[in-house]
């Protein structure tokens, strides 16, 4: 199929070559079947290596969250009060003017009012061009606030620029050579299926996999060990995973010396962290930190491959920052490095070449300097009055490719803010969701199966293509459109607002990537090394490893990396004993495919997963309807005696939509605003509460 073909209005079975949008590591290849413009079926793209063939049960269900009953087809305006979800059509043009109307009011109150206008968003596509393209053109030109996108993963981006240099690490393809694997604060057969598919094939061949996480998942059951740590002291491990490998002398000295910076200092921090004081910050017993570190020290005498594949989980906590950094600079101790199958990964962004500037002009600030608004502390931020050393207070919201009242923490402030009558919000959406109710108006964004766009991946090298399967439903645009057309309304006329999709797509990688082959395959592979760090020429300042990091210390920070408590340290006779983490349901993806119902059936309802002798302790049954309460609030669920739970921690399992709980909140009304050591990231997991039966008072 050539670049302008359509097969839109074909009437015979057609295959389209498209990309998975959504926040995962995998990033697959898709292939959409259509016939007479209906997609009737979305799967996995054989021909490409990662995906092979295979979606996730999510994504496999992507008609049905197309063509749902609800999707919005029309441009809403609100009727009703804020929340209540009450809305007429419009048209576009009306909508759009409007819009126009009241940002101009907000932007000529004085020469920096525009900053009381806010673009919120995140990944509800991972597409660098319905992603930040087109929208922050707008919001540049605008000279709005900026945002700082941390709600996911800003701790451990931050910690692997400070220790590797950059959001790199072992290419994920080599791990099914590996002959112990790591699995740490990662749900893999959930969240990175196809990574789960190498991991298996290393099992196959005689590895050992082990999995690290509080909760005792799907993928810890298929592991040979689980080690069920508290939430917030993987740092200790690793330190102590350290002392063992010194004690033992388990040590590349070899690789020490020549491609690391720091290591007196860190082995002196590492000595003082023997595996008993670990496993009382813990809760393991010191010897299966023993067991690990001899496992994974084995790797320099035999000279067998380690592997290490963190996930983002475990960084959402207040050390989660420094925590990464830890795990970051194991490899380089036994040299795993100089295996292709040996080292770690939790994230390959860095990886690729994307023209950023091409693509996000910031050069149409025009010498203007917003102020950022970290988007992890929305609640607060939209209650702030102005200030001189806030600004202004937010008076525009404009929400694309997030749901902000159902996926940011402490959401009662979320709620609140929100609900200001003078806060002017434009929410663009595919459904009505928590944050949809909210605004003033609501546009029809496009699907991935309407429209062009571009990805890189966090979990593997290959640069993936989307072309629009289908037309746009209804009268539904790609957020690149609304863009384009609300900056005509505005009287922006610089030529970049009039690029279309197809040129953006050009511009993201430029001469970097084959787009011919992107065209013809759907993807292409970015070349690099197998082995990218086995001589060192790590990506920082230095070359090398740093486990000593100036740029931190210029930032007034510790450059060494240390454990770092919990802002809410587990105490079982505080008043809230029990921490709790918020994985994500298996069937959802942060809060997108709540509504799908064949989805939302696998789930049931929202659900708190409890050890047997913390339900013995407060009285309650699996199948109870309990609060979970602290200082910011209190949240309604069913309760599930599991063993997926330890003791001291239960789990809320997420993001459901709020207006779906069963008391229209969900996991987030006791979530914290508080932010982590690095990255200024969320803390969803760094979170005490107390559970009891729903009639007590």
């Amino acid at each position: 199929m050539n670049e302008t073909s359509s097969p839109l209005a074909d009437a015979s079975p057609t295959q389209v070559l498209g990309a998975c949008p959504h926040d995962c590591p995998d990033t697959c290849s898709m292939l959409t079947t259509i016939a007479s413009g209906i997609a009737i079926k979305v799967q996995g793209n054989p021909a490409h290596p990662h995906t092979d063939g295979a979606l996730c049960t999510k994504v496999s269900r992507y008609t049905e969250r197309t063509y749902h009953v609800e999707r919005i087809l029309h441009p809403l305006k609100r009727i009703g009060p804020k929340g209540s979800g009450q809305f007429e059509r419009v048209s576009w043009d009306a909508a759009l003017q409007d819009i126009a109307t009241q940002l101009r009011t907000i932007a000529a109150q004085g020469p920096h009012a525009a900053q009381a206008i806010l673009p919120y968003s995140y990944a509800g596509t991972m597409g660098l061009v319905q992603g930040e393209s087109m929208s922050t053109r707008f919001f540049h030109k605008l000279g709005a606030s900026l945002l700082d996108r941390t709600i996911c993963s800003s701790a451990g981006g931050e910690a692997l620029v400070q220790t590797l240099g950059g959001k790199v690490g072992m290419r994920v393809e080599f791990f099914a050579e590996s002959k112990l694997i790591l699995i740490w604060g990662s749900n893999s057969i959930a969240s990175n299926l196809h990574f789960w598919r190498y991991a298996q094939e290393a099992k196959r061949q005689g590895a050992k996999l082990v999995c690290i996480d509080p909760r005792k998942s799907e993928t810890a059951d298929k592991c040979h060990e689980h080690i069920a740590l508290l939430p917030g002291t993987d740092g200790a491990l690793a330190l102590a995973l350290m002392h063992e490998l010194i004690v033992n002398d388990w040590l590349d000295h070899d690789y020490l010396a020549h491609h690391t910076l720091g290591w007196d200092m860190l082995r002196s921090r590492a000595l003082q962290w023997p595996p008993e004081r670990a496993a009382l910050v813990c809760g393991i017993p010191p010897e299966q930190i023993r067991t690990l570190a001899k496992d994974y020290g084995a790797s320099v005498s035999s000279g067998e491959p380690a592997a290490i594949r963190m996930n983002y989980g475990m960084q959402r906590v207040h050390g989660g920052g420094n925590a990464v950094r830890l795990i970051a600079c194991l490899p380089a101790l036994i040299g795993a490095w100089r295996h292709r199958a040996g080292g770690v990964l939790l994230s390959s962004s860095g990886s690729f070449p994307i023209k950023k500037t091409v693509l996000q002009r910031p050069d149409l600030l025009a010498g203007k300097t917003p102020r950022t608004i970290n988007m992890s502390t929305i609640g607060d931020d939209l209650l702030r009055a102005a200030s001189a050393d806030f600004g202004p207070a937010i008076a525009a919201l404009i929400v694309y490719n997030s749901n902000p009242v159902a996926i940011a923490p402490d959401s009662a402030k979320v709620v609140q803010g929100f609900s200001r009558e003078d806060l002017f919000t434009v929410v663009l959406e595919h459904f009505q969701t928590d944050t949809a109710d909210y605004a003033d108006y609501i546009l029809p964004a496009t699907t991935q199966l309407e429209h062009w766009d571009i990805h890189g991946s966090y979990g593997h090298t290959d640069v993936l293509l989307n072309r629009p399967a289908i037309a746009p439903l209804g009268e539904a645009k790609p957020n690149t459109q609304i863009f384009r057309e609300l900056a005509q309304k505005m009287g922006f006329a610089e030529p970049c607002f009039t690029d279309d999709d197809l040129a953006l797509c050009r511009m993201a990688y430029g001469d970097a990537v084959n787009f011919d082959e992107l065209l013809t395959n759907g993807f292409a592979t970015l070349t690099s090394p197998e082995a990218p760090f086995a001589q060192g020429n790590f990506p920082t300042p230095s070359g090398k490893c740093e486990f000593f990091s100036e740029r931190l210390v210029a930032s007034g920070l510790d450059g060494l990396p240390d454990h770092v408590p919990n802002h809410e340290t587990f105490n079982s006779s505080s008043v809230y004993p029990l921490a709790m983490i918020s994985p994500p349901a298996r069937n959802f993806l942060n809060s997108t495919f709540v509504n799908v119902a064949s989805l939302r059936d696998i789930e049931g309802e929202p659900l708190l997963e409890m050890h047997a002798q913390d339900a013995a302790e407060r009285g309650l049954q699996s199948g109870d309807v309990v609060r979970v309460f602290n200082q910011r609030g209190v949240y309604h669920c069913k309760l599930e005696i599991s063993k997926r739970a330890r003791v001291g921690v239960v789990n809320g399992l997420g993001v459901w939509w709020r207006k779906l709980g069963l008391d229209g909140t969900n996991v987030n009304q006791v979530t914290s605003q508080a932010l982590t050591d690095l990255g200024r990231a969320p803390t969803f997991y760094d979170c005490l509460v107390q559970v009891e039966a729903e009639n007590r008072q």
